[in-house]
């Protein structure tokens, strides 16, 4: 029997999701996955050894190695052969800022729970709206603001802006979750994003446009018009799902 694979702690999402040579190319690119992305970043880029590495993500120290190992090969084939380099896909679940679970005291996530946790009510949904000049953005990855409201009975009972500090697209499912959002609306979104939203277990309405209220006061009254398909073509993906629970 094959052994299932574990999933993979992430404590950071890539803010840039593809790289393209100049000039032409025939092959297709190279892609490593995002867990494959984050032992690059604690290895290289943090200074981690490959222990404190597997530590950080939840598995062996070989395994780290081994993950470690073919992110590297992938990104020398990519710049020694001149083809695109893509981040996307792996076996991985967003760190909850649990300091049981990181190794790392800067981790991301610990700092969005400092700076987002709100708490609330049973009988609240809390719904985030992407947020520009009083209209829902439509651009979930490159948006700056949220407009979180609260409904109770079918009522908006509070609202408030959030900026999310400059934090990249990455962490802005983390931030939702850290404010317990129940629902997202929202203009155009990028199918990892979609598919990290039902693993945090956000219900997503994409494909709104028009006056955040006026969008959010139709939501609780049980009329919004959204379409399930919209899309969003500015890479704001996150990764793929692997079906397990929360892993994305």
């Amino acid at each position: 029997m094959v052994r299932p694979v574990k999933c993979r702690q992430i404590c950071h999402f890539p803010e840039t999701l593809e790289f393209v040579p100049k000039g032409e190319f025939k092959n297709h690119p190279i892609t490593i996955t995002i867990d494959e992305y984050e032992t690059i970043r604690l290895i290289d880029k943090e200074g981690l050894s490959q222990e404190e590495c597997g530590l950080q993500l939840g598995v062996g120290r070989t395994t780290a190695q081994k993950i470690y190992d073919n992110a590297r090969k992938k990104i020398a084939d990519a710049l020694v052969l001149g083809l695109p380099l893509k981040i996307e896909g792996g076996q991985f679940h967003l760190c909850n800022g649990n300091p049981k679970h990181c190794y790392k005291d800067d981790c991301l996530m610990k700092q969005i729970l400092t700076d987002f946790e709100r708490n609330k009510g049973e009988d609240i949904v809390r719904v985030a709206v992407t947020y520009e000049d009083g209209m829902v953005f439509q651009h979930f990855g490159r948006t700056a603001f949220f407009k979180v409201y609260d409904i109770e009975n079918g009522e908006i009972v509070s609202s408030e802006v959030v900026d999310n500090n400059g934090i990249g697209h990455g962490a802005l499912v983390g931030i939702l979750t850290a404010m317990d959002v129940d629902v997202l609306i929202c203009g155009g979104i990028g199918p990892g994003a979609q598919n990290a939203m039902a693993s945090a277990g956000i219900e997503l309405f994409p494909g709104v446009s028009g006056n955040a209220d006026d969008v959010v006061k139709d939501f609780a009254a049980g009329h919004l018009a959204y379409d399930p398909d919209a899309k969003c073509d500015h890479h704001d993906h996150h990764g793929e799902g692997c079906g397990h629970g929360t892993c994305h």
